[in-house]
């Protein structure tokens, strides 16, 4: 007897309705999956056959056929173990039910219970969008399923529960997804709060715009000088996730495994820190299934490169086309997948080895040669993408240890939130939610200069030598500045800010 279920499958961030075809014919005892199935996949068969038998059914002693369609799809990972599960159950009769509007989803232990499973959130969107009815999920998923709405979900705690739901003994109870309980306003704790941070007024500053506008931002400074504290305050500053923005996350966050259980929607914007010994598929992606790396697991957040010559230089050239397209791609055999990467990144370094170069209290012990070195592990094409440079120098004592009060991180968040206010009256209708988005049709329109604000770029630009790719960052950047002074135009006190935020010389 032939039986068809349904699953999802995860190809990237993309997901793909997987029909599950379970045949049961005379013969000798064998259980074959077929469907290009990996090895988690393959295994399912031990999984399947314990919880079958564990579950109070009996697994057929026959020749059992599974078929994952389409064939040609890559399946990966234990989230087929329910859908093949049902399908034997309802090949052999031992239940009947019209599940094709159903979505199953879930990986099984040998007791029959439904285990945690990743990527549930964008599987259900899947469901969703492919017009079934209700998809079952693991009871432990069931908070991040409910986050897509017009689809009811079934909380299923094991397949023996979903066996007498089936029959009509024990109904499992559907839930309507709804995100507003998750969105709803409320204070948030950080980490770091910006007055943690004593005196470095000027690199507080540079750290506001970028919030306001999202800019890519680079700090040098010696050893101790507040680099780290500052990048790590970032966030207490960065505006709140729109709901889109929140569940983009999300979905990255549940493929990844990564997603918090407590915390459904990842309403916080991620902050992400890898160690300076990240490889390239660590940083941007990849395995032989691509799964999403730290440029992605940072989407709408921050990515903190601390130690920045201290990346391999390799590692640090693959960041060039994330940080300009504002995705990944990552090219297998088997095809290709996108990865969206619209992050900041914010990182910091020493100016030389020994970290003391040009400092005023102790001597740097480094030769011209090893400075230079150092500092052109960064090549120009990649620091041509950062947009403000700001030197952090060593604190004084009498600073370090003044009562003053220092501004809080809730005063400079409610200035950056009204920049980004300005800004998505300004795009509405794109999908552009920055300014540091901008493409240069975007920068030509919205980032018109006065006249005398003409003549400074004319001049600085032959000046400074700005590349074509630094002028409109510059401009991006100025508009940012005036984004936060509320102004509509672009004058020169907010050109000249930006252009002294450009780099000149590393040292």
């Amino acid at each position: 007897m032939l039986a068809k279920v349904f699953t999802c499958a995860m190809v990237g961030l993309e997901g793909r309705v997987v029909e599950v075809e379970v045949d049961i014919s005379l013969g000798l005892p064998a259980f074959t999956i077929v469907g290009l199935a990996d090895k988690a996949v393959q295994e399912s068969r031990e999984r399947v056959r314990a919880a079958i038998r564990n579950c109070g059914c009996d697994f057929p002693m026959r020749r059992i056929t599974v078929n994952l369609a389409p064939a040609d799809l890559k399946k990966e990972g234990p989230a087929y173990d329910l859908s093949i599960a049902m399908g034997i159950l309802l090949s052999s009769g031992q239940i009947s039910a019209d599940l094709s509007k159903t979505a199953l989803i879930g990986e099984l232990s040998l007791d029959g219970g439904l285990r945690h499973t990743n990527g549930v959130l964008p599987m259900v969107g899947l469901a969703q969008q492919e017009g079934f009815a209700y998809a079952v999920v693991p009871e432990v998923n069931v908070k991040e399923a409910t986050l897509v709405s017009g689809i009811e979900i079934l909380p299923a705690p094991s397949l023996t529960q979903m066996v007498s739901h089936v029959r009509g003994e024990d109904v499992i109870t559907a839930i309507a997804g709804d995100t507003t309980p998750y969105l709803e306003d409320g204070e948030t704790s950080f980490a770091v709060d910006m007055s943690a941070v004593k005196d470095q007024e000027h690199a507080k500053r540079a750290m506001e715009v970028a919030a306001a506008g999202g800019h890519n931002l680079l700090m040098m400074g010696p050893p101790g000088s507040g680099k780290t504290l500052l990048a790590r305050s970032l966030p207490s500053i960065l505006p709140r996730s729109t709901p889109q923005e929140a569940l983009e996350v999300t979905k990255i966050y549940s493929i990844s495994g990564l997603l918090p259980s407590d915390a459904p929607l990842m309403s916080q914007r991620p902050f992400r820190a890898p160690h300076y010994t990240t490889s390239n598929a660590g940083l941007v992606g990849g395995r032989h299934f691509p799964r999403p790396g730290e440029v992605t697991l940072a989407h709408r957040g921050v990515l903190f490169l601390d130690e920045l010559p201290e990346f391999g230089q390799s590692v640090l050239e693959v960041l060039r086309q994330p940080i300009e397209d504002k995705t990944v791609t990552i090219s297998r055999a088997q095809g290709r997948v996108t990865f969206p990467a619209n992050f900041m990144m914010v990182a910091a370094m020493n100016p030389c080895p020994c970290g003391n170069y040009g400092d005023p209290v102790k001597a740097c012990t480094c030769s011209v040669g090893n400075v230079s070195r150092y500092q052109k592990r960064i090549s120009g094409p990649l620091l041509d993408r950062i947009d403000i440079f700001v030197d952090v120098p060593r604190v004084d004592y009498d600073k370090l240890t003044s009562p003053d009060a220092v501004e809080g991180s809730a005063e400079v968040r409610r200035r950056v939130e009204a920049a980004r206010v300005l800004q998505r009256e300004r795009f509405v209708g794109t999908n552009i939610q920055s300014n540091s988005d901008m493409g240069p049709s975007e920068v030509w329109n919205h980032c018109q200069l006065e006249e005398a604000a003409q003549r400074l770029a004319k001049t600085a630009m032959e000046q400074l030598h700005f590349s074509a790719r630094a002028y409109h960052r510059t401009l991006k950047l100025a508009r940012t500045i005036a984004h936060l002074a509320g102004s509509e135009a672009v004058t020169v006190a907010y050109l000249a800010e930006a252009i002294q935020y450009r780099q000149r010389e590393l040292n």
